[in-house]
């Protein structure tokens, strides 16, 4: 069969050393996680071109989506991007050395903090951020508009049941 594929072979392989077993599971996980895999790749081409690691791209992405003044606590920062404050605070220690972000005491508490967009950091921010987006559309252009809506909609409703 002309649409068979790796996963397909995998699954055929466990299905004769484990009949007892359902394995068709492994055709919907295994395919996300190869696609997973190549996409992770993909995108982290493109921050790289810009100087960044994934983690520093989703904490200038975040400033930067938020708005003037474009910056937030450590706290929210680590909300947003879904990791610790310590990732957060390694993250950030790498953009204040390169330029990108800077710290300062926060407006509403003089003992808070807050984490900063420079000048530099925006634009480099706007300028990876076009790429990215104009990289992720490369990546879906094998799907028609209907697919990626119904893609989109399955999407959101695992996503909802698993509480993502």
């Amino acid at each position: 069969m002309a649409d068979t594929d790796r996963v397909d072979h995998i699954v055929g392989q466990w299905r004769a050393e484990r009949p007892d077993l359902d394995v068709s599971p492994l055709q919907v996980i295994g395919r996300l996680h190869r696609v997973a895999d190549r996409l992770r790749e993909e995108l982290l081409v493109v921050y790289r071109q810009h100087g960044l690691g994934e983690g520093e791209f989703d904490i200038l992405a975040a400033l930067r989506r938020a708005g003037e003044p474009f910056a937030a606590a450590p706290g929210e920062l680590a909300r947003t991007t879904m990791v610790t404050t310590g990732a957060v605070t390694k993250r950030v220690d790498r953009l204040v050395a390169s330029g990108l972000v800077v710290r300062r005491e926060s407006d509403d508490d003089g003992r808070g903090r807050t984490i900063a967009l420079t000048p530099a950091g925006r634009r480099v921010i706007d300028d990876a951020f076009a790429a990215h987006v104009r990289n992720e559309a490369r990546l879906l252009a094998g799907l028609s508009p209907a697919q990626r809506g119904d893609l989109e909609r399955l999407l959101r409703a695992w996503g909802g049941a698993l509480e993502v």
